[in-house]
C-alpha cells in the first residue's frame, strides 16, 4: 500500500479525556475515531489489526475442533425470559422494541441464541461433542464507559460454546479451550496468566481469566512469577490426546484475580515469587452444566434411549479490547511496537527522496519484491521530511522498517531497523531481493 493512497490520520497529540497510553496511541495513530461514548468507528489501520487478530482467533478455534458460523447482534428477549436471564442482567443489557412491539435486545452474549440453534437441530449423543463459535459485534451499556476501546459498550468477542453429554466430556472441551486460548495469545505475542476467577452472570462452578500484566490494568491480580515463564502448549498440541496434565500444571501454581484472591495462600509463596500487579482481561471460559440447557429444553437422546440435558460451556475472547491490551503491553515513548503476527503492515518502506530516479527505481523493485514474497508493505513515497517520516513509522510501530536514500542506493545499499530493538544494519540490495524471492 502507497502511503499517498491509504487514509492515516496521524496526529501529534491525543486528546486530554484519553486516559491511558493505548486509548492515546489509537487516536493518535488515527486506528479508531469515536463515535460516542463508548463507541468508535474502526479507520484502515486499527481495521487491519483487528482482522489480524481476528484470524489468529479463527484459526486457534479451528485447530481446537470448534466450528465457526454467525449469530445476529439482535436478539428475541423471550430466548432470554426462557433462560431467566432477562430480568436479571441489568441495565447493561441494551433493550429494545421493534415496530410490532415485540421485546428485543442487542446482545450482549450469545448463551440462549446458541442454545435455541442447538436444541432445533441436535436430537442424539451421537452428534456429540459439539463446539460452535462467531465472532460478532456485542453491545453491553456500560454505566461508564472508558480506556478507549478497553472498556467501550460495543466490541468486538469472540464466543464459544460447547456441548457434550457428560460432564467428563464438558470439562475436556474446557481443557481444550484453555489450551487453545494460551496458543492464541502466545502468537499475539503476549503472556496470558490463566486465572481463577468469578463467573460473574454467565453462571457455573468453573471458571479462568486469562490476564495480561500491564500498570493500566483494571483490577489487582496475584500469582506466582514462575507462571510468566511456562510455555504455550505449541501448535503440534494434539486436540485429541488428554490434555488434563498440561492444564493442571498450569492451574497448581496460585494466580488469582481480585474477587478470588486468598491472601494466605498467596503469602505462602517465596517472597520473590509473589507478582501482585494490575491485570487487563482478554479472555474468560467458563464450564455452567446444564444451567441453560434445562430451563430451555435442550436436551439429546443419550445411549440409553433416555433423554439428558447437555452440558455446557462458553468461551469468550475480546478481540476488539486486545489492540488495547496488546498496545498497553506493546509501546515505547515513539509509540507502538507491534508484535509481528498482529501488525497493520509487516514493513514500512521509507523512500527519502521521491523524485530521485535511483531511489525511486529501488523502492519500486523493493515494493514489488516484498509483496510478491507475501509481505504487507506501507510505501512511503511522500515528500514528508525525513523526520516527520521517520516519527511517524515509529508511531506507528511497523516490525520492520527499510529505508533507501541515495547514498546507500549509490553503495547498493539500504537501512532495515527492527522496531522493537532499534538495532539498525546495512543491507544489499540483492541480497535482500535474494532473500525475499526464496521466502
Amino acid at each position: 500500500m502507497r502511503l499517498s493512497k491509504f487514509f492515516l490520520p496521524v496526529s501529534k497529540e491525543a486528546p486530554a479525556d484519553a486516559a491511558i497510553v493505548s486509548h492515546q496511541l489509537m487516536l493518535r495513530t488515527g486506528m479508531i475515531r469515536q463515535n460516542g461514548a463508548g463507541i468508535y468507528s474502526w479507520l484502515p489501520l486499527g481495521f487491519r489489526v483487528l482482522k489480524r487478530i481476528e484470524q489468529i482467533v479463527r484459526e486457534e478455534m479451528n485447530r481446537s475442533g470448534a466450528i465457526e458460523m454467525l449469530m445476529p447482534t439482535l436478539q428475541q428477549a423471550d430466548l432470554w425470559r426462557e433462560s431467566g436471564r432477562y430480568d436479571d442482567y441489568g441495565k447493561e443489557m441494551l433493550r429494545i422494541k421493534d415496530r410490532h412491539d415485540r421485546d428485543m435486545l442487542y446482545g450482549p452474549t450469545n448463551e440462549e441464541l446458541v442454545t435455541d440453534v442447538f436444541r432445533t437441530y441436535v436430537k442424539s449423543y451421537k452428534q456429540l461433542p459439539l463446539n460452535l463459535y462467531h465472532q460478532q459485534w456485542k453491545f453491553r451499556d456500560e454505566v461508564r464507559p472508558r480506556f478507549g476501546v478497553m472498556r467501550g459498550r460495543e466490541f468486538l468477542m469472540k464466543d464459544a460454546y460447547s456441548f457434550d453429554l457428560t460432564e467428563e466430556g464438558a470439562r475436556a472441551a474446557y481443557r481444550k479451550m484453555f489450551c487453545a486460548y494460551l496458543n492464541a495469545f502466545d502468537r499475539m505475542g503476549l503472556t496470558a496468566i490463566p486465572m481463577r476467577a468469578d463467573t460473574g452472570p454467565i453462571g457455573g462452578d468453573l471458571s479462568h481469566e486469562f490476564i495480561i500484566l500491564a500498570e493500566t490494568g483494571e483490577s489487582a491480580v496475584f500469582c506466582d512469577k514462575a507462571l510468566l515463564d511456562l510455555p504455550a502448549p505449541g501448535l503440534d498440541l494434539d486436540f485429541g490426546a488428554d490434555l488434563t496434565p498440561f492444564v493442571d500444571e498450569r492451574t497448581s501454581y496460585y494466580a488469582a484475580t481480585e474477587e478470588m484472591h486468598d491472601e494466605a495462600a498467596f503469602n505462602a509463596l517465596p517472597e520473590d515469587r509473589r507478582v501482585s500487579a494490575r491485570g487487563i482481561e482478554v479472555g474468560h471460559i467458563f464450564y455452567f452444566g446444564t444451567k441453560y440447557s434445562k430451563p430451555m429444553n435442550a436436551v439429546v437422546q443419550g445411549p440409553d434411549g433416555q433423554m439428558v440435558p447437555v452440558q455446557m460451556g462458553s468461551y469468550g475472547i475480546g478481540v476488539s479490547r486486545l489492540l488495547g491490551a496488546i498496545i498497553e503491553a506493546c509501546h515505547d515513548e515513539n509509540g507502538i511496537v507491534w508484535p509481528e503476527a498482529v501488525a497493520p503492515f509487516d514493513v514500512g518502506l521509507i523512500n527519502m527522496r521521491p523524485g530521485d530516479e535511483a531511489c525511486d527505481a529501488a523502492c519500486e523493485t523493493l515494493y514489488a519484491a516484498m509483496t510478491a514474497a507475501g509481505r504487507e508493505v506501507l510505501y512511503d513515497e511522500t515528500d514528508d521530511r525525513a523526520g516527520a517520516k521517520f516519527a511517524r513509522m515509529d508511531l506507528i510501530g511497523l516490525p520492520w522498517q527499510t529505508t533507501v536514500g541515495p547514498r546507500g542506493v549509490a553503495e547498493g545499499k539500504v537501512e532495515v531497523k527492527n522496531r522493537k530493538t532499534g538495532e539498525k544494519h546495512d543491507v544489499k540490495i540483492e541480497d535482500m531481493l535474494a532473500q525475499l524471492k526464496g521466502s
